[in-house]
Protein backbone atom coordinates (compact mmCIF):
# COMPACT_ATOMS: atom_id res chain seq x y z
CA UNK A 1 0.00 0.00 0.00
CA UNK A 2 1.65 3.26 -1.17
CA UNK A 3 2.10 5.97 1.55
CA UNK A 4 -0.24 8.34 2.55
CA UNK A 5 2.50 11.23 1.69
CA UNK A 6 3.12 9.95 -1.79
CA UNK A 7 -1.09 10.11 -2.61
CA UNK A 8 -0.84 13.40 -1.17
CA UNK A 9 2.38 14.71 -3.46
CA UNK A 10 0.37 12.69 -6.56
CA UNK A 11 -2.90 14.48 -5.76
CA UNK A 12 -1.97 18.04 -6.51
CA UNK A 13 -3.10 19.84 -9.37
CA UNK A 14 -1.34 19.17 -12.73
CA UNK A 15 -0.45 21.85 -15.36
CA UNK A 16 -3.62 23.25 -16.74
CA UNK A 17 -4.48 23.68 -20.61
CA UNK A 18 -6.78 26.25 -20.04
CA UNK A 19 -6.82 29.56 -22.05
CA UNK A 20 -3.25 28.97 -22.74
CA UNK A 21 -1.87 29.57 -26.17
CA UNK A 22 0.28 26.79 -27.31
CA UNK A 23 3.22 29.05 -26.78
CA UNK A 24 2.46 29.78 -23.00
CA UNK A 25 2.37 25.56 -22.69
CA UNK A 26 5.97 25.37 -24.56
CA UNK A 27 7.42 27.43 -21.92
CA UNK A 28 5.43 25.84 -19.19
CA UNK A 29 6.29 22.53 -20.12
CA UNK A 30 9.61 22.87 -21.06
CA UNK A 31 12.22 21.87 -18.36
CA UNK A 32 12.62 17.90 -17.82
CA UNK A 33 13.81 17.16 -21.07
CA UNK A 34 16.13 19.94 -21.46
CA UNK A 35 17.47 19.82 -17.72
CA UNK A 36 18.04 16.00 -17.96
CA UNK A 37 19.90 16.33 -21.66
CA UNK A 38 21.71 19.14 -20.12
CA UNK A 39 23.02 16.59 -17.56
CA UNK A 40 23.82 14.04 -19.90
CA UNK A 41 26.64 15.73 -21.25
CA UNK A 42 28.06 16.05 -17.86
CA UNK A 43 31.90 16.11 -16.86
CA UNK A 44 32.74 12.58 -17.80
CA UNK A 45 30.65 12.64 -21.40
CA UNK A 46 32.93 15.53 -22.27
CA UNK A 47 36.18 14.16 -21.28
CA UNK A 48 34.92 10.61 -23.20
CA UNK A 49 33.80 13.33 -25.75
CA UNK A 50 37.40 14.89 -26.02
CA UNK A 51 39.12 11.66 -25.49
CA UNK A 52 37.47 10.77 -28.59
CA UNK A 53 38.80 13.64 -30.37
CA UNK A 54 42.39 13.42 -29.12
CA UNK A 55 42.60 9.65 -29.61
CA UNK A 56 40.55 9.32 -33.78
CA UNK A 57 40.47 12.77 -34.92
CA UNK A 58 37.04 13.35 -36.23
CA UNK A 59 36.40 9.21 -36.75
CA UNK A 60 33.64 9.31 -33.88
CA UNK A 61 32.06 12.31 -34.86
CA UNK A 62 29.34 10.58 -36.50
CA UNK A 63 28.83 8.39 -33.92
CA UNK A 64 27.69 11.76 -32.27
CA UNK A 65 24.99 12.55 -34.38
CA UNK A 66 23.17 8.93 -34.40
CA UNK A 67 22.81 8.99 -30.94
CA UNK A 68 20.61 11.56 -31.18
CA UNK A 69 17.08 9.70 -32.35
CA UNK A 70 18.79 7.12 -29.97
CA UNK A 71 18.67 9.75 -27.18
CA UNK A 72 15.60 10.81 -27.61
CA UNK A 73 13.37 7.68 -28.55
CA UNK A 74 14.27 6.61 -24.76
CA UNK A 75 14.01 9.73 -22.90
CA UNK A 76 10.58 10.19 -24.81
CA UNK A 77 9.45 6.87 -23.58
CA UNK A 78 10.53 7.74 -20.58
CA UNK A 79 8.86 11.05 -20.05
CA UNK A 80 5.39 9.13 -21.73
CA UNK A 81 5.15 7.06 -18.81
CA UNK A 82 5.56 9.46 -15.91
CA UNK A 83 3.24 11.83 -17.61
CA UNK A 84 0.94 9.35 -18.05
CA UNK A 85 1.02 7.22 -14.80
CA UNK A 86 1.86 10.01 -13.01
CA UNK A 87 3.83 7.80 -11.23
CA UNK A 88 7.99 7.23 -10.72
CA UNK A 89 9.82 4.85 -12.39
CA UNK A 90 11.44 3.03 -9.20
CA UNK A 91 7.62 2.95 -8.00
CA UNK A 92 6.32 1.03 -10.89
CA UNK A 93 9.05 -1.30 -10.88
CA UNK A 94 8.23 -2.28 -7.60
CA UNK A 95 4.47 -2.09 -8.86
CA UNK A 96 4.51 -4.19 -11.64
CA UNK A 97 7.73 -6.75 -11.31
CA UNK A 98 7.69 -6.46 -7.33
CA UNK A 99 9.87 -5.00 -4.51
CA UNK A 100 12.99 -7.21 -4.94
CA UNK A 101 13.54 -5.79 -8.66
CA UNK A 102 12.92 -2.43 -7.55
CA UNK A 103 16.02 -2.37 -5.09
CA UNK A 104 17.74 -4.35 -7.61
CA UNK A 105 17.02 -1.20 -10.26
CA UNK A 106 17.93 1.56 -7.09
CA UNK A 107 21.15 -0.36 -6.48
CA UNK A 108 22.19 -0.28 -10.36
CA UNK A 109 21.07 3.14 -10.40
CA UNK A 110 23.08 3.91 -7.24
CA UNK A 111 25.97 2.22 -8.17
CA UNK A 112 25.93 4.68 -11.56
CA UNK A 113 25.38 7.45 -9.97
CA UNK A 114 28.01 7.57 -7.37
CA UNK A 115 30.41 6.71 -10.24
CA UNK A 116 29.15 10.04 -12.30
CA UNK A 117 29.35 12.06 -9.21
CA UNK A 118 32.35 11.19 -8.35
CA UNK A 119 33.30 12.31 -12.19
CA UNK A 120 31.14 15.32 -11.62
CA UNK A 121 33.61 16.83 -8.78
CA UNK A 122 36.83 15.30 -10.22
CA UNK A 123 35.99 17.37 -13.11
CA UNK A 124 35.52 20.55 -10.64
CA UNK A 125 38.70 19.39 -8.88
CA UNK A 126 40.31 20.02 -12.46
CA UNK A 127 39.16 23.38 -13.59
CA UNK A 128 40.13 24.34 -9.73
CA UNK A 129 43.76 23.32 -10.50
CA UNK A 130 43.73 25.34 -13.93
CA UNK A 131 43.41 28.37 -11.76
CA UNK A 132 45.61 27.02 -8.87
CA UNK A 133 42.91 26.42 -6.10
CA UNK A 134 43.31 23.54 -3.98
CA UNK A 135 40.94 20.62 -4.21
CA UNK A 136 40.37 20.78 -0.28
CA UNK A 137 38.79 24.13 -0.85
CA UNK A 138 37.40 23.15 -4.74
CA UNK A 139 35.31 19.74 -3.45
CA UNK A 140 33.70 21.60 0.19
CA UNK A 141 32.50 24.05 -2.04
CA UNK A 142 31.27 22.57 -4.74
CA UNK A 143 29.42 20.17 -2.41
CA UNK A 144 27.80 23.00 -0.58
CA UNK A 145 26.66 24.65 -3.22
CA UNK A 146 25.35 21.75 -4.12
CA UNK A 147 23.14 21.04 -1.10
CA UNK A 148 22.22 24.84 -0.57
CA UNK A 149 20.54 24.72 -4.55
CA UNK A 150 18.03 21.46 -3.41
CA UNK A 151 17.06 23.97 -0.58
CA UNK A 152 15.06 26.30 -2.85
CA UNK A 153 11.90 24.99 -1.94
CA UNK A 154 10.01 24.19 -5.17
CA UNK A 155 10.97 22.06 -8.00
CA UNK A 156 10.37 24.93 -10.52
CA UNK A 157 12.98 27.00 -8.76
CA UNK A 158 15.51 24.26 -8.80
CA UNK A 159 14.64 23.52 -12.64
CA UNK A 160 15.34 26.40 -13.65
CA UNK A 161 18.97 27.31 -11.62
CA UNK A 162 19.73 24.11 -13.48
CA UNK A 163 18.68 24.51 -16.76
CA UNK A 164 20.98 28.31 -16.49
CA UNK A 165 23.95 26.29 -14.71
CA UNK A 166 23.71 23.56 -17.79
CA UNK A 167 23.58 26.50 -20.86
CA UNK A 168 26.97 27.57 -19.63
CA UNK A 169 28.29 24.08 -22.01
CA UNK A 170 27.38 25.55 -24.77
CA UNK A 171 30.72 27.45 -24.42
CA UNK A 172 32.06 24.23 -26.01
CA UNK A 173 30.53 25.45 -29.38
CA UNK A 174 32.18 28.11 -30.31
CA UNK A 175 35.29 26.90 -28.66
CA UNK A 176 35.43 24.10 -31.63
CA UNK A 177 34.84 27.25 -33.77
CA UNK A 178 37.98 28.80 -32.51
CA UNK A 179 40.12 25.35 -32.76
CA UNK A 180 39.42 26.34 -36.77
CA UNK A 181 39.29 22.32 -37.54
CA UNK A 182 39.98 20.67 -40.76
CA UNK A 183 36.34 21.02 -42.38
CA UNK A 184 37.77 18.55 -44.97
CA UNK A 185 38.63 15.95 -43.06
CA UNK A 186 35.69 16.20 -40.74
CA UNK A 187 33.18 15.62 -43.85
CA UNK A 188 35.70 12.88 -44.65
CA UNK A 189 34.83 10.79 -41.25
CA UNK A 190 31.47 10.28 -42.55
CA UNK A 191 32.46 8.39 -45.73
CA UNK A 192 36.06 7.27 -45.10
CA UNK A 193 37.08 4.18 -43.44
CA UNK A 194 36.85 3.35 -39.85
CA UNK A 195 39.53 1.19 -37.56
CA UNK A 196 36.73 -1.57 -36.68
CA UNK A 197 39.36 -4.09 -36.45
CA UNK A 198 40.83 -2.06 -33.44
CA UNK A 199 39.67 -2.72 -30.23
CA UNK A 200 40.48 0.34 -28.55
CA UNK A 201 38.32 1.77 -31.12
CA UNK A 202 35.51 -0.25 -30.20
CA UNK A 203 35.41 0.72 -26.67
CA UNK A 204 35.81 4.07 -27.09
CA UNK A 205 32.30 3.40 -29.19
CA UNK A 206 31.01 1.59 -26.26
CA UNK A 207 32.74 4.50 -23.60
CA UNK A 208 30.62 6.97 -25.62
CA UNK A 209 27.28 5.13 -25.81
CA UNK A 210 27.22 4.79 -22.36
CA UNK A 211 27.87 8.14 -21.84
CA UNK A 212 25.31 9.09 -23.76
CA UNK A 213 22.41 6.80 -22.29
CA UNK A 214 22.73 6.94 -18.51
CA UNK A 215 20.70 4.74 -15.80
CA UNK A 216 20.04 7.87 -14.35
CA UNK A 217 18.99 9.83 -16.59
CA UNK A 218 15.61 7.31 -16.72
CA UNK A 219 15.12 7.99 -13.03
CA UNK A 220 15.10 11.78 -13.35
CA UNK A 221 13.43 12.80 -16.26
CA UNK A 222 10.69 9.95 -15.16
CA UNK A 223 10.51 11.63 -12.04
CA UNK A 224 10.87 15.37 -13.12
CA UNK A 225 7.47 15.28 -15.23
CA UNK A 226 5.71 13.92 -12.16
CA UNK A 227 7.05 16.78 -9.43
CA UNK A 228 6.54 18.78 -11.97
CA UNK A 229 2.77 17.62 -12.40
CA UNK A 230 2.84 17.58 -16.27
CA UNK A 231 -0.46 16.26 -17.43
CA UNK A 232 -1.46 14.01 -20.68
CA UNK A 233 -2.68 17.32 -22.56
CA UNK A 234 1.03 18.40 -22.94
CA UNK A 235 3.06 15.51 -24.08
CA UNK A 236 3.66 16.88 -27.52
CA UNK A 237 5.09 19.80 -25.77
CA UNK A 238 7.57 17.26 -23.50
CA UNK A 239 8.50 15.68 -26.79
CA UNK A 240 9.31 18.65 -27.95
CA UNK A 241 11.56 19.26 -24.67
CA UNK A 242 12.95 16.42 -25.21
CA UNK A 243 13.94 16.62 -28.70
CA UNK A 244 15.28 20.02 -28.08
CA UNK A 245 17.50 18.76 -25.45
CA UNK A 246 18.74 15.78 -27.13
CA UNK A 247 19.80 18.26 -30.30
CA UNK A 248 21.68 20.16 -27.99
CA UNK A 249 23.44 18.11 -25.69
CA UNK A 250 24.94 16.39 -28.91
CA UNK A 251 26.17 19.43 -30.04
CA UNK A 252 28.24 19.74 -26.89
CA UNK A 253 29.79 16.55 -27.28
CA UNK A 254 30.36 17.21 -31.17
CA UNK A 255 32.03 20.92 -29.86
CA UNK A 256 34.36 18.72 -27.10
CA UNK A 257 35.05 16.29 -29.47
CA UNK A 258 36.11 18.61 -32.38
CA UNK A 259 37.88 20.49 -29.81
CA UNK A 260 40.41 17.72 -29.34
CA UNK A 261 40.14 16.45 -32.86
CA UNK A 262 41.09 19.57 -34.10
CA UNK A 263 44.15 20.78 -31.96
CA UNK A 264 45.47 17.35 -29.77
CA UNK A 265 44.93 14.82 -32.65
CA UNK A 266 46.52 17.08 -35.57
CA UNK A 267 49.99 17.73 -33.51
CA UNK A 268 50.19 14.49 -31.73
CA UNK A 269 47.63 11.56 -33.15
CA UNK A 270 46.49 8.94 -31.33
CA UNK A 271 47.07 10.73 -28.30
CA UNK A 272 45.54 9.37 -24.59
CA UNK A 273 44.97 12.04 -22.09
CA UNK A 274 45.70 12.16 -18.88
CA UNK A 275 44.49 15.35 -17.05
CA UNK A 276 41.73 18.16 -18.01
CA UNK A 277 44.62 20.38 -18.24
CA UNK A 278 45.56 19.20 -21.61
CA UNK A 279 41.89 19.89 -22.93
CA UNK A 280 42.26 23.15 -21.78
CA UNK A 281 45.41 23.93 -23.01
CA UNK A 282 44.58 22.70 -26.45
CA UNK A 283 42.59 25.87 -27.08
CA UNK A 284 45.62 28.40 -25.94
CA UNK A 285 47.12 28.82 -28.94
CA UNK A 286 44.21 30.23 -30.41
CA UNK A 287 42.30 31.64 -27.17
CA UNK A 288 45.66 32.61 -25.30
CA UNK A 289 46.01 30.74 -21.96
CA UNK A 290 43.16 32.55 -19.83
CA UNK A 291 40.85 32.72 -22.89
CA UNK A 292 41.43 28.86 -23.41
CA UNK A 293 40.98 28.51 -19.58
CA UNK A 294 38.26 30.39 -19.38
CA UNK A 295 36.01 28.91 -21.65
CA UNK A 296 36.85 25.62 -20.60
CA UNK A 297 36.25 26.44 -17.19
CA UNK A 298 32.67 27.69 -18.00
CA UNK A 299 31.55 24.27 -20.16
CA UNK A 300 33.02 22.08 -17.85
CA UNK A 301 31.49 23.70 -14.43
CA UNK A 302 28.00 24.10 -16.50
CA UNK A 303 28.59 20.24 -17.16
CA UNK A 304 29.62 19.08 -13.54
CA UNK A 305 27.46 20.81 -11.28
CA UNK A 306 24.30 20.61 -13.13
CA UNK A 307 24.95 17.29 -13.62
CA UNK A 308 25.86 16.56 -9.69
CA UNK A 309 22.45 17.68 -9.08
CA UNK A 310 20.48 15.57 -11.65
CA UNK A 311 22.19 12.32 -10.91
CA UNK A 312 21.63 13.40 -6.57
CA UNK A 313 18.06 14.06 -7.41
CA UNK A 314 17.43 10.94 -9.65
CA UNK A 315 18.77 8.30 -6.64
CA UNK A 316 16.49 10.55 -4.22
CA UNK A 317 13.26 10.25 -6.17
CA UNK A 318 14.36 6.75 -6.91
CA UNK A 319 14.99 5.81 -3.22
CA UNK A 320 11.80 7.73 -1.98
CA UNK A 321 9.65 5.95 -4.14
CA UNK A 322 10.76 2.56 -3.31
CA UNK A 323 10.80 3.47 0.37
CA UNK A 324 7.36 4.94 0.21
CA UNK A 325 8.19 7.66 1.47
CA UNK A 326 7.68 11.73 0.16
CA UNK A 327 10.04 12.83 -2.20
CA UNK A 328 9.45 15.71 -3.84
CA UNK A 329 11.01 19.07 -4.27
CA UNK A 330 7.73 20.84 -3.61
CA UNK A 331 8.88 19.51 0.09
CA UNK A 332 10.56 21.08 2.71
CA UNK A 333 13.81 19.14 4.25
CA UNK A 334 10.84 18.77 7.07
CA UNK A 335 8.36 16.83 5.06
CA UNK A 336 10.89 14.48 3.36
CA UNK A 337 14.22 13.62 5.34
CA UNK A 338 14.58 10.74 3.89
CA UNK A 339 14.27 12.47 0.52
CA UNK A 340 17.30 15.12 1.01
CA UNK A 341 19.16 12.66 3.25
CA UNK A 342 19.88 10.29 -0.28
CA UNK A 343 20.85 14.10 -1.98
CA UNK A 344 22.75 14.72 0.40
CA UNK A 345 24.52 11.70 1.33
CA UNK A 346 25.43 10.71 -2.16
CA UNK A 347 26.73 14.44 -3.04
CA UNK A 348 28.88 13.98 0.41
CA UNK A 349 30.33 10.01 -0.46
CA UNK A 350 31.34 11.30 -3.78
CA UNK A 351 33.44 14.37 -2.66
CA UNK A 352 35.25 11.99 0.25
CA UNK A 353 35.96 9.41 -2.70
CA UNK A 354 37.63 12.26 -4.56
CA UNK A 355 39.05 13.97 -1.89
CA UNK A 356 40.75 10.25 -1.71
CA UNK A 357 42.21 10.53 -4.80
CA UNK A 358 41.56 9.18 -8.21
CA UNK A 359 43.14 9.54 -11.62
CA UNK A 360 40.24 11.55 -13.96
CA UNK A 361 40.37 10.33 -17.51
CA UNK A 362 40.99 6.38 -16.99
CA UNK A 363 38.07 6.46 -14.31
CA UNK A 364 35.30 8.52 -16.43
CA UNK A 365 36.42 6.18 -19.35
CA UNK A 366 35.98 3.41 -16.92
CA UNK A 367 32.40 4.50 -15.81
CA UNK A 368 31.26 5.51 -19.04
CA UNK A 369 31.84 1.94 -19.92
CA UNK A 370 29.94 0.81 -16.88
CA UNK A 371 27.11 2.69 -18.14
CA UNK A 372 27.05 0.45 -21.14
CA UNK A 373 26.85 -2.77 -19.14
CA UNK A 374 24.06 -1.67 -16.62
CA UNK A 375 21.91 0.12 -19.58
CA UNK A 376 20.63 -3.66 -20.54
CA UNK A 377 19.07 -3.62 -16.83
CA UNK A 378 18.01 -0.34 -17.02
CA UNK A 379 16.31 -0.41 -20.48
CA UNK A 380 14.69 -4.04 -20.11
CA UNK A 381 12.27 -2.20 -17.60
CA UNK A 382 11.79 0.45 -19.25
CA UNK A 383 10.75 -1.36 -22.24
CA UNK A 384 8.79 -3.85 -20.07
CA UNK A 385 6.85 -0.55 -18.68
CA UNK A 386 6.30 1.15 -21.69
CA UNK A 387 4.19 -2.26 -23.15
CA UNK A 388 2.22 -2.43 -19.62
CA UNK A 389 1.37 0.14 -18.17
CA UNK A 390 1.14 3.26 -20.83
CA UNK A 391 -2.99 3.88 -21.14
CA UNK A 392 -4.45 2.81 -24.67
CA UNK A 393 -4.24 6.55 -26.05
CA UNK A 394 -0.88 6.36 -25.49
CA UNK A 395 0.38 3.12 -26.46
CA UNK A 396 3.59 2.51 -28.14
CA UNK A 397 3.07 1.83 -31.91
CA UNK A 398 4.76 -0.90 -33.67
CA UNK A 399 7.19 1.34 -35.65
CA UNK A 400 8.11 2.28 -32.13
CA UNK A 401 8.86 -0.72 -30.95
CA UNK A 402 10.84 -2.03 -33.60
CA UNK A 403 13.07 1.01 -32.83
CA UNK A 404 13.21 0.62 -29.29
CA UNK A 405 14.01 -2.83 -29.72
CA UNK A 406 16.51 -2.41 -32.18
CA UNK A 407 18.31 0.30 -29.91
CA UNK A 408 18.00 -2.38 -26.87
CA UNK A 409 19.92 -4.90 -28.95
CA UNK A 410 22.78 -2.72 -30.53
CA UNK A 411 23.13 -1.34 -26.24
CA UNK A 412 22.77 -4.89 -24.98
CA UNK A 413 25.71 -5.86 -27.98
CA UNK A 414 28.15 -3.22 -26.84
CA UNK A 415 28.08 -4.28 -23.36
CA UNK A 416 28.94 -7.65 -23.99
CA UNK A 417 31.77 -6.68 -26.77
CA UNK A 418 32.57 -4.38 -23.70
CA UNK A 419 32.88 -7.55 -21.41
CA UNK A 420 34.67 -10.04 -24.01
CA UNK A 421 37.42 -6.73 -24.24
CA UNK A 422 38.28 -5.71 -21.03
CA UNK A 423 38.86 -9.24 -20.18
CA UNK A 424 41.30 -10.02 -23.16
Amino acid sequence: MLDENIVANRSLPRLSVKKKSWLMLLLATLGPGLTVMLADTDAGSIITAAQSGARWGYKLLFLQLLLIPVLYFVQELTARIGITTGRGHGDLIKENFGAAWAWISVLTLFIAAIGALVTEMVGMVGISELFGISKWIAVPASALILILISCMGKYKYVERTLIAIGLLELAFIPAALFAKPDYGALMQSFVGSQPLNDNSYWLLIAANVGAVIMPWMIFYQQGAVVDKRLSEEVIKYSRIDTFIGSIVTQLVMVGALVVTAATIARTNPNTSLENVNQIANALTPFLGSMGGKMIFALGMTGAALQSAIVIALAVSWASGEVLNVRCSLNSSWKEAPVFYAFYNGAIIVSGLLVLAGIPLISLTIGVEIMNSLLLPLVLGFLLALGWKVLPERYKLQKWEKIILLFIYVLVCSLGIFTVIQLFR
